[in-house]
């Protein structure tokens, strides 16, 4: 893997896993590329400073999945950036439907580097996007998660209070919105908690929401070199009553990697 944009860089070995020990130099240059650029927003738009990042992966034509889930898509670089992203991030942020089509598990201190974490901080927590509450409270996701990473859910004052009690036992539950999740409310209330730099993995109904309300900062994509056809969708999708001009962001192009046929990109919002 190595960087074709803005300049030819030193080409950056994958390295397959991660492990202790030093930082592996590929990794640090990686940390390096991702931690390089963000601003925080203005104190007075936020309590603390907060940077919400996307990592997506789309085919050749556009397609976010293959056969329902996105890892038909990934390579060996997409999934070493993975890592150093989720390595990077306070929390974990994803819709129920993504949660529920990857078999999402709480992030674990192994899949992760260390190095690039504060001393002694815990995995990011999962933060799951969900209006209905139509997740199981018995899956690993709520229950394998140690006490200092609890499983978030984010839902709206109005979701089923038989649900909310049943998924309390495992999981912190935020009210944001009544009929429909406010992500903005959300956001405000994750960055009120500590979690300031939140890494979204999608699915793509969220980020139409995060686009819609215009949350998004940080946009990774990596495009893989495959015809995908068939009716999956786009990475963001938003409904169609969204305005255009309410969900149109200009973005800046920060960096391009190559990994054999795949492109990594990395987009910065212009605020």
């Amino acid at each position: 893997m190595y960087q074709i944009y803005p300049v030819r860089g030193a080409d950056l070995e994958i390295v397959p896993q991660v492990s202790a020990g030093p930082l592996p130099d590929a990794v640090a240059g990686l940390a390096h590329l991702y931690r390089n650029g963000p601003a925080p927003l203005p104190a007075e738009s936020h309590p603390r400073q907060r940077w919400l990042r996307a990592n997506m992966v789309a085919s050749a034509d556009g397609a976010a999945s293959l056969a329902g889930k996105s890892r038909g898509l990934s390579g060996p670089g997409d999934k070493m950036v993975f890592t150093v992203l989720r390595s990077l991030a306070d929390l974990i942020l994803v819709g129920a439907g993504t949660a529920r089509a990857e078999r999402y598990r709480p992030a674990q201190t192994a899949g992760l580097w260390a190095q690039l974490r504060p001393a002694g901080a815990p995995p990011p927590p999962i933060a799951v996007v969900t209006a209905s509450l139509n997740v199981d409270p018995q899956s690993a996701l709520f229950t394998g998660a140690a006490d200092d990473a609890r499983t978030i859910v984010i839902t709206t004052t109005d979701a089923p209070s038989d649900r909310k009690a049943a998924i309390a036992r495992h999981a912190t539950i935020i009210e944001a919105g009544h009929h429909r999740v406010d992500m903005t409310h959300a956001v405000t209330e994750l960055v009120r908690r500590g979690y300031g730099h939140i890494l979204c993995e999608g699915g793509p109904t969220l980020l139409g929401q995060l686009a819609d309300a215009g949350l998004i900062d940080d946009l990774c994509l990596t495009t893989s070199p495959v015809l995908a056809a068939g009716p999956a969708g786009r990475i963001v999708s938003s409904p169609p009553a969204s305005s255009a001009a309410a969900v149109t962001a200009e973005l800046t192009l920060a960096h391009v990697l190559a990994d054999e046929s795949f492109l990594i990109s990395r987009y910065l919002r212009k605020h």
